[in-house]
């Protein structure tokens, strides 16, 4: 970040940490046309095969899903992005079809700015570029590492993930909006598998659930229980766009 952007002009940007990494040069480029409105969970921003015209980046608490559609008619979950991404025309050059679902998970506000905007935006600036390559790497990299969790994790380690890292990405120390179909479409599998680890975890007072949410009891517990995807996927962030993922310390700071 440039040295003469000071704190007050990044906290009057919006609460995305991708857009707060910017140089004040760069993001000045863009601030005329970012728009800020909230979207509720579930709404739909791509279906495979749709023209990518607008970069959505979720900011504080919004968390936005790839959702792959598979021949059998369920959609499996690849990666979550919340305040430390964006997703649609991240390093595209011109209106390309998105491949995958691209779903609100948890609502909130996102900032918006047309894909041609940002394009014209990184003709004028090497460093804009930059940054949005680096982000590119990290959002391959957890598809990579999403990719492995699934073919070698058990079905409870990669719970305790999905449920860490959504409560990373949102700031919520307690619990996650996640209904037991939601979770299962995160696994990938059916809903009385995802209901089964959910009550394991009961029993062992990790977790508690209530109607379309987890209430986590003892976030310790899921750590132990998790594998180190989200651990590698965050100290890859922090090699290649250092200060954008969200992690405890940087929140409490």
């Amino acid at each position: 970040m440039d040295a003469r952007t000071t704190a007050t002009d990044v906290e009057s940007r919006p609460a995305n940490n991708l857009l707060r990494r910017l140089r004040q040069a760069d993001y000045a480029l863009l601030a005329p046309h970012v728009t800020v409105e909230d979207s509720a969970a579930g709404q739909l921003l791509y279906n495979p095969g749709d023209d990518v015209q607008v970069v959505h980046f979720p900011c504080g608490p919004s968390l936005a899903t790839f959702l792959v559609p598979n021949e059998d008619g369920r959609d499996v979950e690849t990666i979550l992005v919340g305040r430390e991404g964006a997703v649609g025309g991240i390093v595209s050059e011109g209106f390309l079809p998105a491949y995958t679902r691209i779903c609100v998970k948890f609502g909130g506000p996102f900032a918006r700015i047309h894909v041609g905007k940002l394009e014209a935006a990184k003709l004028r600036s090497p460093s804009l570029r930059n940054i949005f390559a680096r982000y590119a790497d990290c959002m391959l990299a957890q598809i990579f590492q999403s990719t492995a969790c699934n073919a070698i994790h058990s079905i409870e380690q990669r719970t305790a993930k999905w449920i860490l890292a959504a409560m990373e990405r949102t700031g919520d120390e307690s619990s996650v909006p996640l209904t037991h179909e939601q979770l299962a479409t995160l696994l990938g599998v059916g809903r009385s598998y995802a209901s089964r680890v959910l009550q394991s975890f009961r029993a062992e007072r990790i977790l508690d659930t209530r109607r379309g949410s987890i209430l986590v009891r003892s976030r310790d517990g899921l750590r132990q229980r998790a594998c180190l995807c989200n651990d590698a996927v965050k100290m890859h962030f922090e090699e290649v766009l250092s200060g954008v993922y969200p992690t405890e310390e940087r929140e409490a700071g």
